[in-house]
């Protein structure tokens, strides 16, 4: 019996905290889990979205709700479960009002997934990129276009660097193909990389070191038209000069 009133004086005590929620509004509501997201409050603001999108189902303020879930993954730095919330929420809503955001947010949670080192596997820093290939196309008055760009610069450096990175180790081999191949496809994906100008010596180089001195002269012509690249214009000319190709099988 005492256990029965103890748990009847509970039920009353919570009662009314329970019945001031129920008459929350959508709005009210969702702006509780804004707080609690602004105050780290992270596991509270997941349940408060999570309650408004489905107890509101109806409402703006649900698709609103649904997007700051994915937000709150963003700022605990759980990208996948960011990742997975962005990509499910555009696919749900192609023609949200702030789809821009949407998408800066989705490339900027896979971008933060790679690996800063070059070296390392970039898989996540190439999808980044594929993310944000045409968002200048589509959200050209964004708010976030700048952020996109800066961010963009970024990811396609670390890119061509793991390209030239893996040029350099075939070097170091002396597998010339490759070299060749790897250097070419930084120059042609990455035109703009501040890593072209050696990318034109390693492709010169290999083609003088596979016995095509009209492959490797175009690639000398193409330094020479860069000033930026005059070093390694010098470093090509002394390969040439000093390194002969191998005979011919």
């Amino acid at each position: 019996m005492r256990l029965v009133l103890v748990l009847l004086a509970l039920f009353l005590t919570a009662s009314p905290a329970w019945a001031a929620r129920e008459r929350m509004s959508a709005e009210d509501a969702y702006s509780l889990g804004l707080r609690y997201m602004k105050r780290g409050y992270y596991v509270k603001a997941l349940e408060q979205f999570q309650r408004v999108r489905t107890y509101y189902r109806d409402d703006p303020y649900a698709l609103k709700a649904e997007l700051a879930i994915a937000d709150v993954h963003f700022k605990k730095n759980e990208w996948d479960a960011a990742r997975l919330a962005y990509e499910d929420f555009t696919r749900a809503h192609p023609r949200y009002k702030d789809l821009d955001y949407v998408v800066y947010r989705l490339g900027l949670t896979v971008f933060r997934k790679a690996p800063n080192v070059a070296a390392r596997d970039q898989t996540w820093t190439t999808q980044a990129v594929a993310t944000w290939a045409s968002f200048a196309a589509r959200f050209p008055e964004s708010e976030w276009r700048d952020d996109v760009d800066a961010d963009l610069t970024k990811a396609r450096a670390r890119l061509a660097r793991k390209e030239l990175l893996v040029a350099r180790f075939y070097v170091d081999r002396e597998a010339w193909p490759a070299v060749a191949g790897r250097a070419e496809r930084l120059l042609t994906q990455f035109p703009a990389s501040t890593d072209r100008f050696e990318a034109l010596y390693l492709l010169g180089r290999s083609h003088h070191m596979m016995g095509d001195p009209d492959r490797a002269a175009a690639a000398l012509a193409r330094l020479e038209a860069e000033p930026e690249g005059a070093a390694w214009l010098r470093e090509l000319q002394r390969a040439v000069a000093a390194e002969a190709p191998p005979p011919a099988p």
